[in-house]
C-alpha cells in the first residue's frame, strides 16, 4: 500500500518536472531568438557588457542573460519648444523650430549619450537662443535661412560624437513682443501712407504733364488747320483772279472778232477792193492764224500766262469749259482767216467775186434794162 503511494507521488513529480523542463526549454528558445526589423538596429549586451549590433532579420543571442536596445535608423523629427531670446538691439522675441536627425552609428548613440533625442532637443534650444541673441531684430525676421544654417552648423559637431547627423533645421516662427509688434505695425502703416502719397503726387504730376502735352498738340493741330485754311483761301483767290482775267480776255477777244467779222462782211459786199483791218483784229489774226497759214504778220503780243490746275480743281471751277469756248473761238477765227486770204488772192488775180457777180447780172439783164434811153 505504501509503495504504491510512493510510486504515485514519484510519478506526479516526474510529470511536473518534465513539464517544467519543457517550459524552460521553450522560454530559452524564445529568449535566444531576436527578430530585428528592416529599419532598425539593436545593440546586444550580455551580463551588462556590450557585445555587438544586431542586424535586421533573425538573430540568435544568449538566452536569459542578454538585453537589446532598439535604434530607429530612419529620419526622426524633434520639436524644439518655443524659446524666448533678447536680440542684439535689445528686442525680446520668441521662436520655435524643428530639427530633423538620423542615427548614423547606433553603437555611439548607445554608448556616448544617454538619450540622444533629449540631448539633441536641449542642444537645439540653447543654440536657437544664442543665434537669435547675436542678431538684430530685423535680421531675425528677414534672414530665416541664415538662422537655419547657423543652428545646423552649431549642432553638427557635438551630434557627430553621438553618432547622430542633423539633416535639417527649420525655424517655424519668430515673433517679437506685442509692444514691438504694435510699433512695427505703426511703422508699416506710416510707410504705406508715405508710398500712397508719393504715388498720388506722381499721378497728379503725370496727369498735369499729359494735359499740358494734350493742350500743346491741340494748339499745334489748330495752328496747322488755320495755316492750311489760309493757304487754301489764298489759292482760291488766285484761281478766282485768273479765271476773271481769262473770262475778260475771252469776252474781249470774241467781241473784237465778232466786230471784225461784221466789218469784213460789209467790206466784202461793197465794190471797193481796199481792205481796212483794225489793229486788234490784225493782232488776233497774227496770234491765232500764224501757225495755220504761215502769214508773215508779226506777233507782237505775248501769250497770257496762267496757272496750272489739277484735274479736281479744273472740274470744280470749269476750266475745261473755258478751254472749249476758246477752242471754238479759234476755229471761227481760222475759218474767217481762210475766207479773208481767199478774197485777198482773188483781188490780186483780178477776180473779185463781188465784181464778177455784178458783171454777170448786168450781162444777163435785157438791153432795155441794161442801157437807159438817154444813153441809147
Amino acid at each position: 500500500m505504501v509503495p504504491d503511494l510512493i510510486l504515485a507521488q514519484v510519478g506526479e513529480f516526474g510529470l511536473f518536472l518534465g513539464a517544467l523542463v519543457i517550459v524552460v526549454v521553450l522560454a530559452a528558445l524564445l529568449s535566444a531568438i531576436e527578430i530585428v526589423n528592416a529599419y532598425e538596429k539593436r545593440t546586444l549586451t550580455v551580463f551588462g557588457e556590450y557585445r555587438k549590433l544586431l542586424e535586421p532579420g533573425i538573430n540568435v543571442i544568449p538566452p536569459f542573460v542578454s538585453r537589446t536596445f532598439t535604434f530607429d535608423m530612419r529620419t526622426q523629427t524633434i520639436d524644439v519648444p518655443r524659446q524666448e531670446a533678447i536680440t542684439r538691439d535689445n528686442s525680446p522675441v520668441t521662436a520655435d523650430a524643428v530639427v530633423y536627425i538620423r542615427v548614423m552609428d547606433a553603437k555611439k548613440a548607445f554608448l556616448e549619450v544617454d538619450d540622444y533625442k533629449t540631448a539633441v532637443s536641449n542642444l537645439a534650444q540653447t543654440t536657437l537662443r544664442a543665434v537669435l541673441g547675436d542678431m538684430e531684430l530685423d535680421d531675425t525676421l528677414n534672414k530665416r535661412q541664415e538662422i537655419n544654417a547657423r543652428i545646423r552648423t552649431e549642432l553638427d559637431e557635438p551630434t557627430d560624437e553621438w553618432g547622430i547627423r542633423v539633416e535639417s533645421v527649420e525655424v517655424r516662427e519668430v515673433n517679437p513682443s506685442k509692444d514691438v509688434q504694435r510699433a512695427m505695425e505703426q511703422q508699416t502703416s506710416a510707410e504705406r501712407k508715405r508710398r500712397a502719397m508719393i504715388l498720388e503726387a506722381q499721378g497728379e504730376r503725370r496727369s498735369a504733364v499729359e494735359k499740358a502735352e494734350g493742350d500743346k498738340q491741340s494748339q499745334i493741330i489748330r495752328a496747322q488747320g488755320e495755316k492750311q485754311s489760309q493757304i487754301l483761301e489764298a489759292q482760291g483767290d488766285a484761281i478766282s483772279t485768273v479765271l476773271r482775267a481769262r473770262s475778260a480776255e475771252s469776252m474781249g477777244e470774241r467781241a473784237i472778232i465778232d466786230r471784225g467779222m461784221d466789218t469784213l462782211s460789209e467790206i466784202g459786199q461793197s465794190e471797193s477792193t481796199t481792205f481796212v483791218l483794225p489793229q486788234e483784229l490784225s493782232s488776233m489774226v497774227g496770234r491765232y492764224g500764224k501757225h495755220l497759214s504761215g502769214s508773215d504778220v508779226r506777233d507782237d503780243v505775248g501769250e497770257l500766262e496762267s496757272l496750272d490746275f489739277d484735274d479736281e480743281t479744273r472740274e470744280l471751277i470749269g476750266l475745261d469749259d473755258i478751254a472749249e469756248i476758246i477752242g471754238e473761238i479759234d476755229e471761227e477765227a481760222e475759218m474767217d482767216l481762210e475766207a479773208m486770204e481767199q478774197q485777198a488772192q482773188a483781188i490780186k488775180e483780178g477776180k473779185d467775186p463781188v465784181i464778177e457777180e455784178m458783171d454777170q447780172e448786168f450781162e444777163d439783164a435785157p438791153e432795155s434794162e441794161a442801157m437807159p434811153d438817154d444813153v441809147a
